[in-house]
């Protein structure tokens, strides 16, 4: 499996961190937050990963030139400071011809404790052009922003729409031939996820376990929390 890692953006909610720090390699148990990003993607098969990086994407390069990756490769598009948003940094990515002609798309802040084997599989088994992991939501830990039926999301909107119970869980697939074909340099993937689901081509595929990130202060607290929790209790000597 390929994953493309969308670590481009300013990280606003975290500054002034994040004016120096990109949210990719903030803290989290004493290690930056790719550490533990990476070597989740690995343990979930993922064998080579696509970073999409811009700003301060220099410093998780330099990480990973100095910190050994738990992936067969790492590849790189950077943007620069001029940001293409999250279609266009896979636009970007299609155009370098670095993507394979499927992949799975997660974003630079985000912690997701489910297996992407079964993910994987449902998408390259059916022929939509892209796929959307959800999560029975009620606005619990976002607002709702999927009607999600019969394994396809009906309808995908940040806008609030009455019927909405599930939310994007932040683990995509795609095609490529979607950005080989797309018809402008910026654009964000809401845009893109919107359009494929009115069109009925957004796939989707419920899970069940709860996202982190660390796109927020409570979110880093929490992922913190989660982490600890997993972490093996010391054999008393």
């Amino acid at each position: 499996m390929q994953c493309v890692i969308l670590a481009g953006g300013l990280g606003t909610r975290m500054r002034p961190l994040t004016e120096i720090c990109p949210k990719n390699l903030l803290p989290v148990r004493g290690r930056p937050f790719a550490y533990h990003q990476m070597h989740w993607l690995a343990a979930q098969g993922v064998g080579e990963v696509v970073y999409c990086i811009g700003h301060r994407g220099d410093l998780i390069r330099r990480y990973w030139a100095m910190e050994p990756s738990p992936v067969r490769s790492i590849r790189w598009v950077d943007e620069g400071e001029q940001l293409r948003g999250t279609g266009g940094a896979l636009r970007l990515a299609c155009e370098r011809g670095v993507l394979d002609e499927s992949f799975l798309v997660i974003y630079g802040d985000s912690f997701l404790p489910v297996r992407f084997g079964p993910v994987w599989q449902a998408f390259e088994a059916g022929r939509h052009l892209a796929l959307m992991t959800v999560l029975r939501n009620k606005g619990h830990w976002d607002s709702s922003n999927a009607i999600y039926k019969d394994g396809r999301v009906v309808l995908y909107d940040k806008n609030q729409t009455p019927g909405m119970s599930y939310i994007d869980y932040g683990l995509l697939a795609f095609r490529r031939r979607l950005f080989a074909d797309a018809p402008s340099e910026i654009f964000d993937l809401a845009a893109l996820l919107h359009q494929l689901s009115l069109d009925g081509h957004l796939a989707g595929y419920e899970v069940n376990e709860r996202f982190y990130e660390v796109g927020s202060a409570a979110g880093l607290l929490e992922l913190d929390r989660y982490l600890a929790e997993r972490e093996p209790v010391p054999t008393p000597r």
